[in-house]
């Protein structure tokens, strides 16, 4: 049983000021097949209105509450929610589990199920609750919930489609998981006049305007694309959101030498980190000089361009339902972008060589619609070509692309350029490579001249809460190897002291 109160207020909902009739059923008491039934129609949405209130302990006359109300009795309560709980896995398809909230209201106690609209209808739910019963799509017409027919139930069938897993709402979260710094820093990115109202704006106000909140309006959930991008941590809500970098010695896959960085935070965040990570330790650059002219040629080992597209495609057109990272493997000789799953199923391998890929849908629409506002893609299947005329520039091997069958996977090969293999470059092989800092550690390696205490970085810090220096500073700092401890057998003494490292020091130079 939920321990909140309902999101409306319970008077409002009873009058019908709050929410529309038809979005109200009331049940003298529980009655789980018929109950089950206005679940599954409400979950279904079938006008899109947020779904709605089932209130059990209340007798209804054409539609209207009669109070006083019949109430429910406490000591059933329990039993109420598990059966209610097994209707939500057993009972309908793909389950779906409403929301009980216990309520006193006029001196008894009544029961409010709150069914919002699902994200992955359409639910259907059996007939009977007895043993081998049909299932069948429920809809609510007016204050009615029916079985879906014919037309009905065709368009139903094809709101599934409809909704891109990116632009769904997302029950599990609230409107107060959203960042206003996050948003604030979009808005200003991308240049929206709306970035000057953000302080003096709600986030329901911020997120309507945007439209990344969504839901019956006296309970407005964020859409997943608010999660993706507007949450400090939306791994917590899509795990393996994710991009995994792994770079191997000589011996490639199969050796012991390897060194890996994981790439976390809000979407754009992540791909733009990865790729100036990607920049800065494994793009070089090699001069080709002829005998017979005095101009030499430059080429990279990997054109950029190639690179930047095939990550930001992968984020853009991976499932976020799918527990697997992005993996990014860099060779002596190729790099490897690895997604899941594959593109559409209407697209043909054979029109990736071709540089002619035209899906007829998108995985994430609201991703490219943002990807496109911050210039990190233009859409409309382009960055297939971009891939192969930025190899062709380079004067770099062709591009591979591939996936199986079943479309369950999607890996994008870069060969490197010849002229940058036969030089010998060995940027691969050194598992030292400049690591990202955030401000926070780029502001704490500044002052770190000498070798100092935790109290004195934190006062030239002015810093006071130890925790939040320790996490955010200190630790990120000792396990990039950018700073190191005067007495590292005694970490915890109080005679401690840090200093900056060599590679603390090379980053600082470079700032």
């Amino acid at each position: 049983v939920c321990n909140m109160n309902p999101p409306i207020n319970i008077n409002d909902l009873l009058k019908g000021t709050t929410v529309e009739w038809e979005r109200l059923e009331f049940k003298k008491g529980w009655n789980p097949e018929n109950i089950l039934h206005s679940i599954c129609a409400f979950a279904n949405d079938f006008h899109n209105l947020g779904g709605g209130y089932i209130i059990v302990g209340i007798e209804e006359k054409d539609g209207q509450p009669i109070l006083p109300p019949v109430g429910v009795k406490p000591s059933t309560i329990d039993d109420i929610q598990k059966e209610l709980l097994g209707l939500g896995n057993n009972a309908i398809m793909p389950s779906y589990h409403s929301i009980l909230f216990p309520v006193e209201f006029q001196e008894k106690v009544i029961l409010v199920i709150w069914v919002p609209g699902g994200m992955t209808r359409p639910y259907k739910a059996k007939v009977t609750l007895g043993k081998g019963s049909e299932y069948k799509y429920y809809i609510r017409k007016n204050s009615s919930s029916i079985v879906a027919k014919g037309a009905d139930e065709t368009e139903l069938l094809s709101l599934a489609a409809t909704v891109p897993f990116d632009d769904r709402y997302n029950q599990r979260a609230t409107i107060k998981d959203l960042d206003k710094g996050l948003i604030k820093e979009f808005l200003q990115d991308i240049k929206s006049s709306l970035a000057d109202e953000v302080d003096s704006l709600s986030i329901e106000e911020i997120g309507r305007a945007m439209h990344i909140i969504d839901g019956p309006k006296e309970a407005f959930f964020p859409l997943n694309i608010a999660l993706m991008m507007f949450n400090p941590k939306p791994y917590e809500f899509f795990p393996y959101t994710q991009i995994d970098i792994v770079w191997f010695g000589r011996e490639g896959a199969g050796g012991d030498k390897f060194s890996e960085k994981i790439f976390k935070g809000p979407i754009h965040k992540m791909t733009k980190e990865a790729l100036d990570f990607i920049d800065r330790n494994f793009i070089t650059e090699t001069i080709i000089k002829y005998p017979n002219r005095a101009e030499a040629d430059r080429v990279k080992n990997y054109p950029f361009a190639a690179i930047e597209e095939a990550v930001v495609n992968a984020v853009y057109h991976r499932s976020y339902e799918i527990r697997e990272p992005i993996e990014i493997r860099i060779y002596q000789d190729e790099i490897i972008i690895l997604s899941y799953p594959g593109p559409d199923r209407s697209v043909k391998l054979e029109s990736f060589e071709k540089g002619r890929v035209n899906s007829r849908r998108y995985r994430n629409r609201r991703i490219g619609e943002f990807f496109k506002d911050l210039k990190m893609t233009e859409g409309r299947s382009t960055g297939i070509k971009k891939i192969i005329d930025a190899m062709a520039e380079n004067g770099s091997p062709k591009p591979h692309f591939e996936f199986d069958e079943e479309h369950t996977y999607f890996q994008v090969t870069l060969p490197i350029h010849e002229a940058s293999q036969k030089s010998g470059i060995e940027n691969i092989l050194t598992p030292q490579v400049t690591p990202q800092v955030t401000p926070q550690v780029e502001n704490m390696l500044k002052i770190l001249k000498a070798e100092m205490s935790r109290d004195e970085i934190m006062s030239s810090l002015g810093l006071n809460d130890r925790k939040n220096f320790r996490e955010v500073y200190l630790n990120p700092a000792i396990e990039d190897k950018l700073v190191s401890l005067t007495i590292p057998d005694k970490p915890t003494s109080s005679k401690q002291k840090y200093r900056l490292t060599e590679l603390g020091k090379s980053v600082i130079s470079d700032r």
